[in-house]
């Protein structure tokens, strides 16, 4: 049987066909990567999302003007969170079904990360987390169900870690006593601590939790004065840490008890508050741009140079998130997406504070950089990492 086409039925087929590429899915040309980040561009923490996007900026314009990445230029997208779950979960979906994404960074917001972590194993699409810290995100990834999130960035369970290592390796202490924020993140740190403490024979005299807002902690100082403590885990409130400090030192306890934790303590205003109760007292951090390396400091030189103001710790993480994924890009050879979550799993990343892997859970193996108040002033003594231990699936 022979088939007829006449100029009626070729324009009825061409329209058909302009039709349905109206939805399809977006098509990525071959020479582009394309990258979203999801952060809060609005709201309360939009100073944060600025941070990010800058530096995420930065390294996509520094990779595409030294010729992209294996030849392909990296375009990037953005999608405001505004820091919650729900906004959060329509920045990925717009990302992926409008813009055509196979990779995202984000978000700031532990909340949202975890909101969008199904979104993103659903769509198959590369979800790298840069600066959010709830455990569960790395819990719940890798072997444990969520095989497309990954995270370069530390959890409250590693920070905890690593300051119970060093307190008891570097300074000693096997006697501590808690003073914590009586919140979800105050009380999940003194709960990892305490599943690392045996580990470095450490042992909790006391255990008190305060709410925002407290200033009078010399009943709960006395009596952590009069008990043996070497040292008082504090993870808490950036304002409450001066009073605390100031009270220590009436309390004869300057020299004698060391705050470990995080609390700000190497900001000048905490220092200035009682110099004397906050010497030795011992912070963890992701970065800081006063690290000695030299891809650190040209990377605050150059930051600082394009924006004219420092960058933080967001802008830095995300830097070097963008850094890291270009890198597994070129070590797949492609930008297939499946190819790039293989070679993220056996990458080798020379970040700026060290060597970065990955473990079964998705999740950085990355050293964090511990300082400790000498002189009244913060010094850095070094970065350490430290392997958590899953609990099992």
């Amino acid at each position: 049987m022979t088939y007829k086409f006449t100029r009626r039925m070729l324009c009825i087929s061409t329209a058909i066909l302009s039709v349905a590429g109206a939805f399809a899915a977006p098509v990525q040309a071959a020479d582009t990567i394309k990258l979203g980040i999801v952060a809060p561009m609005s709201g309360p923490n939009a100073r944060y999302g600025a941070f990010s996007m800058h530096g995420a900026e930065l390294a996509v314009k520094d990779i595409n003007a030294a010729g992209g990445v294996n030849g392909m230029q990296i375009e990037l997208f953005n999608a405001d969170s505004q820091g919650t779950p729900v906004e959060g979960v329509s920045a990925i979906r717009r990302l992926i079904d409008q813009d055509g994404v196979d990779f995202v960074i984000g978000d700031v917001s532990s909340s949202v990360t975890l909101a969008m972590q199904p979104v993103a194993e659903d769509a198959e699409v590369l979800l790298l987390n840069a600066a959010s810290s709830n455990p569960k995100i790395t819990y719940q990834a890798g072997v444990g169900g969520f095989k497309w999130t990954y995270r370069n960035y530390p959890t409250d369970e590693n920070r905890a870690l690593v300051i119970t290592k060093y307190a008891a390796e570097q300074r000693g202490f096997t006697k501590f006593a808690v003073l914590s924020v009586d919140s979800d993140y105050g009380r999940s740190a003194i709960t990892f601590t305490k599943k690392y403490l045996p580990d470095y024979k450490g042992e909790i005299l006391s255990e008190d939790y305060y709410k925002e807002g407290e200033v009078d902690f010399r009943s709960v100082l006395a009596k952590i004065r009069d008990n043996g403590a070497q040292a008082i885990i504090m993870y808490g409130l950036a304002d409450t840490t001066p009073i605390i400090a100031r009270q220590m030192l009436e309390l004869g306890m300057a020299g004698k008890v060391t705050l470990i934790g995080n609390g700000e303590f190497n900001t000048e205003k905490t220092i200035k508050a009682a110099p004397k109760a906050m010497e030795g007292a011992v912070e963890a951090a992701a970065w800081l741009p006063q690290y000695d390396s030299a891809a650190s400091k040209a990377f605050v030189e150059k930051f600082t140079t394009t924006y004219s103001e420092a960058p933080n710790n967001h802008a830095y993480v995300h830097w070097d998130t963008v850094n890291l994924l270009s890198q597994a890009i070129k070590q797949a050879g492609s930008a297939d997406k499946v190819a790039v979550r293989d070679a993220l799993s056996r990458i080798k990343y020379e970040s700026p504070v060290g060597e970065v892997t990955f473990d079964d859970h998705n999740q950085a193996r990355l050293p964090m950089i511990l300082l400790q108040i000498e002189n009244g002033v913060p010094s850095i003594k070094g970065a350490y990492s430290a392997d958590i231990q899953y609990p099992a699936n």
